[in-house]
């Protein structure tokens, strides 16, 4: 459900109402039915909210979903979590009610995909600062991903998917990031070989189930962008390329992959839009998602690797400005969506 005093409900209604949404998978929302209803009594949505009180693959939901028509959008059903304090935040602002309802959902949804319940998690967005006031001490969403998963090394991964002009190949395009929520002088000390060597494989495993799932050959083009401007002009400018980054990249070239860098930024992300790659490595948060969010920011999926459930997410926040007005795009929640979905495609990763 993401935090309900955001455009998080509204979203999902929406996408709820996409027909191709039904056609890809069996959805089931996961928070607070209240929260539900009035994010459909706003935006004129014509379909009931059914809770359930399991996750269990049966031929219920199935049973429940034909209460409706084939020219009705199927029921919402909705398996409850969190607390009814929750229900009483209504105001677009931030506030712990809406953090704890964020963190409650996500938990419920992370157990039973570990649990095998569900084969996919897609998450709307939450407010950091809501998480922290309703004290859970997470960045993101990525984070307490990997610690409820019990691993260390995993990644965002912000991916437009293949469909429209100028975003990258037939796969779409993504770009990893080594670090993530972090301060920007935080940043050189979180900068390891190794740790650039996990991106650059989690990237390697991602795209090559992605490009399988889509049929194209699985041997996607890989870039790792250079940290410093020009890659270091040599090193006038750092030495970080050739001590971190180069060391990275030849390992993966041992292994077989097809990988290129460190390339300076500013030229690589024009090549990789036109198609040349399939993944870009990037050194930290703003070098990725600045330059991903300006070609497309609402059909963007946020994609968590190296856990071992599917998890996906629009790549926009809570839009307090927006939100409970029925102004909010769905486009992205949709994308996140279609993406689970073809992930969840059974697949071998060589």
């Amino acid at each position: 459900m993401g935090d309900p005093t955001g455009i998080g409900p509204e979203i999902i209604v929406r996408a709820w109402l996409d027909p191709i949404v039904h056609q890809v998978c069996r959805p089931v929302v996961i928070g607070r039915p209240v929260i539900f209803r009035r994010a459909a009594e706003m935006i004129g949505a014509k379909f009931s909210v059914i809770e359930l009180d399991s996750l269990s693959r049966s031929d219920t939901l199935e049973s429940i979903r034909r209460e409706g028509d084939e020219h009705s959008p199927p029921p919402l059903l909705c398996f409850v979590a969190g607390s009814e304090a929750a229900d009483e935040a209504t105001k677009p602002c931030i506030d712990a009610r809406g953090g704890a309802a964020a963190h409650d959902a996500l938990v419920v949804a992370a157990n039973a995909a570990i649990a095998g319940d569900l084969d996919a998690i897609v998450t709307a967005p939450l407010h950091k600062v809501a998480l922290h006031e309703a004290g859970h001490d997470w960045p993101g969403h990525t984070e307490l991903l990997a610690h409820l998963c019990g691993v260390d090394q995993y990644a965002m991964m912000l991916y437009l998917p293949p469909g429209k002009s100028d975003r990258g190949g037939p796969a779409g395009l993504g770009v990893v990031h080594v670090t993530l929520h972090m301060a920007l002088r935080e940043v050189f000390q979180h900068l390891r070989v190794d740790a650039i060597f996990e991106k650059i494989e989690l990237a390697q495993i991602a795209f090559t189930k992605l490009r399988r799932s889509l049929g194209l050959p699985p041997c996607p083009a890989l870039a790792v962008a250079a940290l410093n401007p020009h890659a270091g002009e040599g090193g006038l400018f750092g030495d970080e390329e050739s001590r971190l980054i180069v060391p990275a990249v030849d390992r993966a070239i041992e292994r077989g992959w097809n990988v290129v860098g460190p390339l300076s930024v500013d030229t690589l992300m024009p090549a990789a839009v036109a198609g040349k790659y399939d993944a870009v490595i990037a050194m930290y948060h703003d070098q990725g998602h600045i330059a991903l969010k300006l070609l497309d920011m609402f059909d963007a999926v946020n994609i968590t690797l190296g856990i071992p459930i599917i998890r996906t997410s629009v790549a926009h926040g809570t839009a307090h400005d927006i939100a409970w007005q029925g102004r909010a795009r769905a486009s992205g929640m949709v994308q996140a969506i279609l993406t689970a979905a073809r992930l969840g495609v059974p697949a071998n990763v060589d």
